[in-house]
């Protein structure tokens, strides 16, 4: 074999190693240039941005009217629990060491 570094192009990541020839082991591994956020351009991402902002609001919004009927559900939770409370009294308490 030839003494040297041998260049290689990955067929996995389409990057460039340079490999030694007489130990075999990876000396440099240079990483393929990759286009802007996967090969769009500058205005598909500005306009991708409006989209994700629509969407951000419209979610907020959601959890908002979700918030102001929170506290009018958990009161009738409240009052249903009350109610099952006062129909079905408990009776006396199991205490573990009973059970034996």
């Amino acid at each position: 074999m030839s003494e040297g570094n041998l260049t290689v192009h990955c067929p996995g990541c389409k990057g460039e190693l340079v490999v030694d020839v007489a130990t075999g082991k990876v000396l440099f591994h240079k990483p393929a240039k990759e286009p802007l956020a996967g090969g769009k351009d500058f205005d598909s991402l500005l306009a991708g941005l409006g989209d994700g902002k629509a969407r951000a609001e419209e979610l907020f919004a959601s959890e908002m009217s979700a918030h102001k009927d929170r506290d009018r559900l958990l009161e009738e939770k409240f009052k249903e629990a009350m109610k099952r409370a006062e129909e079905e009294p408990d009776g006396p308490v199991q205490r573990p060491f009973d059970l034996d």
